[in-house]
């Protein structure tokens, strides 16, 4: 019987509770061992096709331009602005966190006219607040963050995208940490464009963005006269790759292609409102748990996301150190803030194959441990 070959690469064992990557089905990393096909055979464009349709029923949308960008997260948002939004165009950003001031900086070295409504990390805007800055800026194109990864915040999109349509604006929506974990309604939101990445609560390694275009999207898209900056995002080019032209692109990741329709699979054997539901508890039981702690979380009630969580960090403790005693004692990784909130809140995720009641159980269980070590003090 012939042996399988040895591997050299053999990394730690880790317990994957950050922002993302996050834990990673089995059957996922079975799927990225089969062998590969070529970028143009109909194999590939097959599952291609059966990957476009499952993340329709994700996101909740018909939208026919569903595809996936072979790059993570940060190229969908670089393919949202580089697309959408011209040189000397308007360009509207609700920043309330990290990934919001990421898509402003995106906006302006595209040439955008950037106009930021702000607001204190961890907070959302209200429907008022939304429905007068747009209407008051009147941009060409308004995004937002739909689900903050820096705060653990939920933006819910409906009036940006109804103010947006009221001025002639597109909408763009940041879904990086929302798709696969909650409930996003797509259509209903009225959002434009959107897109996310596999490394989270679809359950993926890192690696592909899905992004969407809603008609209004694709019938300006087509219209647009520039050529886009950057070619290897610009979507007119990979709808020649992926639709019926199948004109070659770029050489698509094919593996990363079976992890990803693996992952949809398990979701759709879960059922997306059993899943979303699976989150919702997990995430519930978590934020009651650390706040026994004494680690309430930044977010308040009712906008909190599902798929990860701010603890704030309890004064005196030296946020850094308790992610080292994580990693030391239980190989549990967690992260800290970022920009205004570093050292103030701890972000961990309880998404995709890894929100069950056993790790929320673990996390809650290594935390308070980590809390009573000694020499933690900041």
């Amino acid at each position: 019987m012939a042996t399988l070959p040895v591997c050299n690469v053999q990394p730690p064992a880790r317990l994957l509770f950050g922002p993302g990557p996050s834990p990673v089905h089995p059957r996922v990393y079975a799927a990225m061992a089969q062998s590969i096909v070529g970028h143009l055979d109909p194999y590939f464009f097959e599952v291609n096709e059966q990957i476009r349709r499952a993340l329709q029923r994700c996101w909740g949308t018909g939208n026919e331009l569903t595809l996936v960008l072979s790059g993570t997260g940060s190229a969908g948002m670089e393919a949202a602005v580089a697309n959408f939004v011209e040189p000397g165009a308007k360009f509207a950003v609700f920043v309330n966190g990290y990934f919001g001031e990421r898509l402003s900086e995106m906006g302006r070295r595209h040439g955008a006219k950037l106009v930021r409504f702000e607001k204190p990390w961890g907070e959302v805007f209200s429907d008022q607040e939304v429905m007068e800055s747009i209407h008051r800026e009147r941009p060409d194109v308004v995004a937002f963050v739909n689900a903050e990864t820096s705060t653990g915040a939920y933006q819910d999109g409906a009036a940006i995208a109804s103010a947006a349509r009221e001025v002639g604006a597109l909408s763009i929506a940041d879904c990086v940490t929302s798709l696969g974990g909650m409930p996003i309604g797509l259509d209903a939101m009225g959002v434009d464009v959107a897109y996310s990445g596999t490394q989270k609560a679809l359950g993926c390694p890192p690696g592909l963005a899905p992004i969407t275009c809603s008609p209004r999207a694709v019938e300006w898209l087509r219209a647009r006269k520039s050529t886009p900056v950057t070619w290897y995002l610009d979507l007119k080019l990979l709808l020649d790759y992926y639709e019926k032209a199948h004109r070659y692109h770029h050489t698509a990741p094919i593996s990363m292609f079976y992890a990803l329709r693996e992952s949809l699979a398990i979701i759709e054997e879960e059922g997306l409102e059993n899943r979303f539901e699976r989150h919702r508890v997990n995430h519930e039981a978590f934020a009651a748990g650390v706040e026994k702690l004494g680690m309430p979380l930044l977010v308040a009630p009712g906008i909190r996301l599902w798929t990860l969580n701010t603890p704030q960090v309890p004064a005196g403790v030296d946020e850094l150190k308790v992610r080292q005693s994580l990693m030391r004692n239980h190989g549990i990784e967690i992260a800290g803030g970022l920009g205004p909130l570093a050292g103030k809140v701890f972000r961990i995720g309880t998404m995709g194959y890894g929100s069950t009641a056993e790790n929320v159980k673990l996390l809650l269980g290594a935390l308070e441990e980590a809390l009573k070590e000694k020499g933690l003090a900041g």
